[in-house]
């Protein structure tokens, strides 16, 4: 009898339960899948904004990655809020060093909220050293441009940019299309042969928080969730991804029109959705 896959995450706690360690874990259940967790930073926010931001030391985020790989080695991993340059070291180090794979790399730079969750400092060492682990990426638009150094305001300049995130190492992108103006969203999938567009009609809600965490979760979910003989492995091939983001963006617009509604600020989604 298989056992139930293993997703891991790698990201900072929020306090307010919409996004991060939080989001991605509720995610994983939602989709069948046993989640593991490294924390790396303590968050002070709610719906309406970050207060404080305390990252969690190297050595306890190290410690904390190596003592799931004696144990608990997951079969897909990915990697939010990471704070600092020095912990995108560390987790670059213990993805290389424990060989996981699938890897999923959200490169979460700045809240909903506007509030800023990495150091600047750190952005060059995420585009160094972890964009070329990745199996995908999942930047916003915002993300894209900073990653890549292009423009991206429209799904023309969203594919260009996912095919730059691909040069730069990436397996593949998926570049996201909330921010676009308009109601409807494009969400741009590229990978090395080729590229799929993703319309969805955008939903009038303020509930967006975490978003972003509960999208590359559930991309994660479903990468733990492949056969038996694929877990681990870190080729994906393209027929597997483009069904797999398929069904974590529709489980995502579930999520955001069921919203439950919570909160005086930009509320959390339905994880249950």
């Amino acid at each position: 009898m298989p056992s139930i896959p293993i997703a891991l995450t790698i990201a900072g706690s929020d306090s307010g339960g919409g996004a991060g360690i939080q989001a991605d874990l509720k995610t994983f259940q939602r989709f069948g899948v046993y989640g593991t967790s490294a924390i790396t930073a303590v968050t002070a926010q709610n719906t309406q904004g970050v207060r404080a931001v305390q990252p969690v030391t190297a050595e306890v985020v190290a410690a904390q990655l190596d003592a799931l790989a004696e144990d608990l080695p997951p079969d897909a991993v990915k990697s939010g809020m990471l704070a600092t340059a020095e912990l995108v070291s560390v987790v670059a180090a213990a993805i290389g060093r424990h060989t996981w794979r699938p890897y999923v790399l959200d490169p979460v730079m700045v809240a909903s909220s506007g509030d800023r969750l990495l150091d600047r400092d750190a952005e060059g060492a995420i585009r160094e050293r972890l964009l070329p682990l990745a199996a995908l990426v999942t930047p916003n638009l915002h993300e894209a441009a900073i990653l890549t150094g292009l423009e991206v305001r429209d799904p023309d300049a969203m594919l260009r940019a996912g095919r730059r995130l691909i040069e730069l190492g990436a397996a593949a992108a998926l570049v996201k299309g909330g921010h676009l103006d308009g109601e409807d969203i494009t969400d741009v999938l590229v990978t090395a042969s080729g590229a799929q567009r993703f319309e969805h009609r955008r939903v009038a809600t303020t509930s967006t928080h975490g978003t972003g965490c509960t999208l590359s979760a559930a991309i994660t979910a479903g990468l733990a969730r492949r056969a038996d003989g694929q877990r681990g492995s870190g080729a994906v091939n393209d027929s597997d991804l483009g069904r797999i983001v398929a069904e974590a963006l529709e489980f995502l617009q579930r999520a955001i029109a069921t919203a439950p509604g919570i909160g005086k600020g930009h509320g959390p989604v339905n994880h249950q959705a």
